[in-house]
């Protein structure tokens, strides 16, 4: 939480190329004094979930937190849209701090991509043949053979997204787990998952990953006809979100789970 007693803080003020953004970014920048990104204190950013992850990904690693408005359409991560009163906003917001996953993926060629994953990592299935996948946590096999159209590692933050839409658990923020969520699991059929402490190393290797192509996906980077996948959070790079005291993220999530 920012000090009241201190002077305002310095914002930025950025939004997705939406025309409903678009039109709160003028009024704001109208309203407050702004600085450039390099120089503020706190981006404010206005758009949906979409553009919330597109921004902390581009802030990555500079410890600049973000406030984010609803221009977009849920707006589970961010705050809600008012043109007054922002900068009282700032002085009174709660901040959380979140730690992304890395993706360490190696496809058929043998070539390596990371990524970071804010929301989760999923891994899909590519044609019409079910995934093959053996599971390893912390370097131990714990399921030889999993039949499916994918899987999901989903942090706390991301687990009432995709995650969520899998049937997988909603996690409170501060929580130190992850959540492992298999998409569409064919064999075994009545298993639902597994919670992981948030330090554990998610191994997942492809069986006949020729014949049976798949995909993994780091919140927005692709990577296609993989042969194995290592997840684990990294715990160098912290996130800072701010939400107004009275509809933080840590209540929605867990609204979220009285939701029908």
């Amino acid at each position: 939480m920012i000090d009241t007693e201190r002077a305002a803080p310095k914002i930025a003020i950025i939004a997705s190329d939406t025309p409903d953004a678009e039109a709160a970014e003028r009024a704001l920048k109208q309203r407050y004094d702004h600085v450039p990104e390099d120089q503020a204190d706190v981006i404010v950013a206005l758009g949906g979930d979409g553009f919330m992850l597109q921004t902390l990904h581009r802030f990555l690693g500079q410890d600049r937190p973000v406030f984010g408005m609803n221009r977009g359409t849920v707006g589970f991560l961010m705050n809600e849209y008012q043109d007054q009163g922002l900068i009282e906003r700032l002085q009174r917001a709660d901040s959380f701090r979140l730690h992304p996953l890395r993706m360490h993926a190696v496809d058929q060629r043998g070539q390596i991509t990371e990524a970071l994953a804010i929301n989760e990592v999923s891994l899909l299935r590519e044609t019409r043949q079910a995934a093959k996948l053996r599971i390893s946590i912390d370097g131990k096999v714990r399921m030889e053979e999993l039949t499916c159209d994918g899987i999901i590692v989903a942090t706390p933050a991301g687990s009432t997204a995709y995650n969520l839409s899998a049937h997988g658990p909603i996690l409170p923020i501060g929580s130190d787990l992850i959540a492992l969520t298999p998409i569409s699991a064919f064999r075994p059929r009545r298993w639902r998952g597994a919670l992981l402490p948030s330090g554990a190393r998610v191994r997942l290797e492809l069986w006949e990953s020729r014949k049976r192509p798949v995909s993994a996906t780091a919140d927005h980077v692709e990577v296609r006809d993989i042969n194995a996948v290592e997840v684990v959070e990294d715990r160098s790079i912290a996130l800072t979100l701010m939400f107004d005291p009275d509809h933080n993220l840590a209540e929605r999530i867990l609204l979220e789970q009285f939701i029908q």
